[in-house]
């Protein structure tokens, strides 16, 4: 599979590495990266450039490398080198990830002088999973040439709200008024210029809570949307369902293949998700947003059907939830426009980090209370608006607990699986137990998903289109 990264067991260090170690007489031993080693020790390496050219910058990951703060230091407009130049530097020397050592490359260095007051620091080895420990005087004299400066931001200080849901309306307000021109308007949803729910979605949203509803109903608003229409139907003829013969109509695709319940909530997940268009900018090496949509709602309706019987919420809304768990980030970028690439910036630079911290650094809130928010403004289930708001919390058991429990454990999965944005998290014991899953369980559901990731990919390129 293309993006799903095969960790060899036992890692070793690249030779480059060593041998540029050895010439620097520099000692030093081999450590696995696992939860719970200390950030401040851990060197965040990361390549950034201007038309002046290349700079490699080093800190710590307990701190946000603020671009910000690099522009008033060096008095450039840095930005992280390209992707695909990126891997082509990388590859010619057999490394995956760019190792802390400022010669490796022939480019200038600058490090956050936080570094130095750790005893010994973790660098990454250019091997995924394998850092490299090496004392604080080996490393400082390998920074001769480099020069020192306090630009990060630490982490413990940015404080996200996961858990203070009566505090999103007022903050998301404080946020709009302080980064948009519109600050005289009091009430959110006057000032947050938000496209009104299209017909066709408004009709489905009657649908869904009405329990005499049927596939009569669901057809005949499908039909009167002729993209919608031809959604369903090229998803019922997808090679990913299989489905046996020919799909004539959109009734043929309800009845033979999707199912009432998957076809309504994909007509809503997909009627909303067009309400925001896609935003042109993106972070580099961040998952297509409608691809990531799809493999997460796939996950999820693995995750519910493997949970037992009894603890089983309605397959509908987590297959929804999964759809538009992203959703914020599409609100983001529409409401802050002059802000959304500044994010994605800081997000290439970041990689360590959860979106949380940035959004939170830059703007005062997070993509997550923004797209909870609109889900309840816009009177969509609690379920929904929950699973969205509370979907990094992989400790939250309140109201309708399962579907951000879901949510989270389906994106940590495919996170660890290369699929995603942001690090690597640990799925807790707690979270699996609340579902009433084993680790086994989840990783085989997973798995299943990917083998068919060819053609998940096709069907989350009929939504980018459609």
């Amino acid at each position: 599979m293309t993006e799903v990264a095969l960790i060899d067991a036992t890692p070793h260090t690249p030779s480059v590495v060593r041998l540029l170690l050895d010439k620097l007489a520099i000692r030093y031993s081999e450590v696995l990266d696992q939860p719970g080693l200390p950030t401040a020790r851990k060197v965040q390496a990361v390549l950034l450039e201007d038309a002046v050219g290349a700079l490699m910058v080093l800190f710590p990951q307990s701190q946000l490398l603020d671009l910000n703060r690099l522009t008033e230091l060096t008095g450039r407009r840095l930005t992280a080198v390209p992707t695909e130049r990126m891997e082509r530097m990388l590859g010619k020397h057999s490394l995956h990830l760019l190792p802390g050592l400022p010669g490796l490359t022939s480019s200038p260095c600058l490090y956050e002088e936080q570094l130095l007051r750790e005893p010994s620091l973790l660098i990454n080895s250019g091997e995924a999973g394998l850092l490299l420990e090496i004392s604080s005087d080996d490393f400082k004299s390998m920074l001769s040439k480099a020069s020192a400066a306090s630009f990060g931001e630490a982490v413990a200080d940015i404080r996200p709200n996961l858990d203070r849901p009566h505090d999103d309306r007022e903050e998301i307000t404080q946020a709009v008024q302080a980064f948009t021109a519109r600050r005289i308007q009091q009430r959110l949803e006057a000032t947050i210029e938000i496209p009104p729910l299209a017909e066709t979605a408004q009709k489905i949203i009657k649908l869904r809570v009405d329990p005499d509803a049927t596939i009569d109903d669901i057809t005949g608003v499908v039909e009167t949307d002729p993209a919608l229409a031809a959604q369903v139907v090229s998803w019922a003829a997808s090679p990913y369902y299989a489905s046996p013969g020919k799909i004539r109509s959109v009734e043929d695709a309800i009845v033979r293949v999707l199912g009432f319940d998957l076809v309504i909530n994909l007509a809503l997940g997909l009627a909303l998700g067009k309400t925001l268009s896609l935003p042109k900018d993106q972070p580099q090496h961040s998952t297509p947003y409608w691809q990531q949509s799809i493999y997460t709602a796939a996950v999820i309706e693995g995750l519910t059907r493997a949970m037992p019987r009894a603890q089983r919420p309605e397959a509908g809304l987590t297959y929804l939830a999964g759809l538009l768990h992203n959703f914020g980030y599409l609100l983001l970028a529409h409401v802050f426009p002059p802000h959304f690439s500044l994010i994605c910036r800081h997000l290439e630079v970041n990689p360590h980090l959860c979106h949380s911290y940035v959004e939170q650094h830059l703007l005062g809130i997070s993509r997550e209370q923004i797209g909870a928010w609109l889900m309840r403004y816009w009177d969509m289930p609690d379920e929904l608006s929950t699973a969205l708001r509370f979907q990094h919390d992989p400790s939250y058991d309140g109201d309708y607990a399962a579907y951000p429990n879901l949510v989270c454990l389906a994106v940590r999965l495919l996170r660890s699986r290369n699929i995603g944005s942001g690090p690597d998290e640990e799925i807790p014991d707690a979270l699996l137990e609340r579902l009433g899953l084993s680790r086994d369980k989840a990783d085989d559901v997973v798995n299943k998903v990917l083998e068919a990731e060819v053609l998940l990919r096709e069907l989350a390129s009929q939504f980018s289109q459609g």
